[in-house]
């Protein structure tokens, strides 16, 4: 499908998922065949005629000024995310962004010696398309062994969505999976020649029922901070907070690191879980060199 196509796709979720009121549309008159905004009605609030908006949602004006944009975005009430994606598409249906395919990631052996450092701090460096680049003992005790995993399913959207362990781990699993999802959606808008990441999307749209739906939706999601409750079948209920760095050297990589408050029950429990996986040895449950030994698409 044409970036443009996707624009104005985007565009008609936005304005799909608003009712009038929450937009500040005015009152309405009429039954309503469809949900949300009107065209006339989101034009109005940016302050463009109804032509206009509607051949901005058709791809047939690829051109806008920044100050229509600015406009559309407030009428649609988007997040900076959104906003931010809705940009990503405008650049690529536009031809103006690179049209290459992205190079291969990499993790610095700087980096992946500071990630075996953190010790008891799980620890993941995430690339393009949510791929699980590095990780340390503790990340992959808590969720899962991607070391151990073919290549292809070392990437943590496509875990979180498809592997029933990770519906039996976190006690908000359609939050999370949601999340990721959008922030996969957020990332194809950024890199719409990586065949990978179509390839994981149609892997996740055949499997997935919500997957599906939340594609559908145009959904995008990004957090720098947050927090996740977990049920471990090895030590119980935990509740930690995460960080998203972005490192500077790597735009499309992200350190996530997370942790419990210190003389929580949660801290406890990601002690014992250290101490549980203490005694394998590294080559089996993985280091964070091993978490991918060759460079990734």
């Amino acid at each position: 499908m044409g970036q443009s196509a996707e624009f104005g796709k985007f565009l008609k979720a936005m304005r799909s998922r608003l009712s009038p009121e929450d937009a500040g549309a005015g009152p309405t008159s009429g039954a309503r065949r469809v949900p949300g905004l009107r065209r006339e009605e989101v034009a109005r609030l940016a302050g463009v005629s109804t032509d206009y908006y509607v051949r901005l949602e058709q791809g047939r004006n690829i051109h806008p000024s920044r100050t229509v944009l600015e406009a559309v975005s407030r009428a649609l009430r988007l997040s900076s995310s959104e906003h931010e994606h809705m940009m990503d598409l405008l650049e690529h249906c536009a031809g103006t962004a690179r049209s290459n395919v992205p190079a291969a990631q990499g993790v610095r052996p700087a980096l992946r010696q500071l990630l075996d450092a953190m010790g008891d701090v799980p620890a993941l460096v995430l690339g393009r398309r949510s791929d699980v680049l590095a990780g340390n003992r503790m990340a992959f005790l808590l969720f899962a062994d991607f070391p151990a995993l073919p290549a292809s399913e070392r990437n943590l959207a496509r875990w979180i969505i498809l592997d029933p362990a990770a519906r039996e781990l976190f006690r908000d699993w359609k939050t999370v999976a949601a999340e990721a999802a959008g922030a996969l959606r957020l990332d194809v808008g950024r890199h719409p020649n990586d065949a990978q990441a179509n390839q994981l999307v149609g892997e996740l749209a055949v499997h997935s029922e919500q997957f599906r739906q939340w594609w559908a939706g145009h959904r995008v999601a990004t957090r720098s901070a947050g927090s996740v409750r977990l049920h471990h079948a090895a030590v119980g209920d935990l509740e930690l907070n995460f960080e998203n760095l972005a490192l500077p050297d790597g735009p499309d990589q992200t350190l996530r690191v997370y942790s419990a408050r210190a003389g929580s029950p949660s801290a406890d429990a990601l002690a014992l879980l250290g101490s549980l996986g203490a005694a394998e040895p590294a080559s089996e449950r993985g280091s964070a060199a091993a978490a991918t030994a060759e460079a990734v698409e």
